[in-house]
């Protein structure tokens, strides 16, 4: 990637996956647990669990962009996010109105000490990542438009690091604004407005 190319691609993927990570499902299982864990803890566990499934993403995703062509890429990523939007506009699945049960058993758990959330709370967030997640769309679909590995995995750990650190410091008082189905209507529109843009880009060229 060209230098001068490098820091708003940087800021590009910063900001995507800032707002993509607020308005996902892991948002309100980070949320619920920072309710009843230290928020040092929390932001601990989510920063590591981002970092290990982003760095698998990416390692998945540059395979990826060497096989496929990159505009199939970059229009196919753009689709599947237009087709989520259609499709959590028309539905409002069990998991939208709460956490679903593995993390809901993990919360209700009486706790005995830190270490007895952290390690649990870090393989779930690794589980509820990689098990379909919008964040891994986005970050495929960014690595196809830049190219640049490092860019990304840097630009999606800042994003999702970023993300974690607001979910866990305001805990309560975020957790009231961004209820299930505020995050429902939040996720259909950024991916509507990120898989058109991501669309429209693609097959101008840019």
């Amino acid at each position: 990637m060209d230098q001068a190319a490098v820091v708003p691609a940087l800021l590009t993927t910063i900001g995507t996956l800032f707002v993509v990570e607020l308005t996902d499902k892991d948002a309100l299982f980070l949320l619920a647990l920072a309710t009843r864990a230290r928020a040092s803890l929390v932001f601990a566990a989510g920063s590591i669990a981002f970092t290990i499934t982003t760095a698998i993403i990416v390692l998945v995703g540059s395979v990826l962009i060497t096989l496929v062509p990159v505009v199939a890429v970059k229009v196919a990523g753009g689709a599947i996010m237009l087709a989520y939007a259609a499709w959590e506009f028309l539905r409002f699945s069990a998991r939208e109105r709460g956490t679903d049960e593995r993390e809901r058993r993990l919360l209700e758990k009486p706790s005995r000490g830190a270490w007895s959330i952290f390690f649990p709370a870090l393989v779930s967030l690794i589980v509820l990542d990689l098990a379909g997640d919008a964040t891994e769309l986005v970050t495929i679909v960014l690595l196809a438009r830049f190219e640049d590995a490092v860019v990304v995995f840097s630009g999606t750990v800042v994003g999702l690091v970023g993300a974690v650190a607001v979910e866990t410091l305001l805990g309560n008082r975020l957790g009231r604004l961004l209820s299930p189905r505020r995050i429902k209507y939040l996720s259909v529109v950024v991916f509507a407005i990120i898989g058109t843009t991501v669309i429209v880009t693609s097959l101008a060229g840019y």
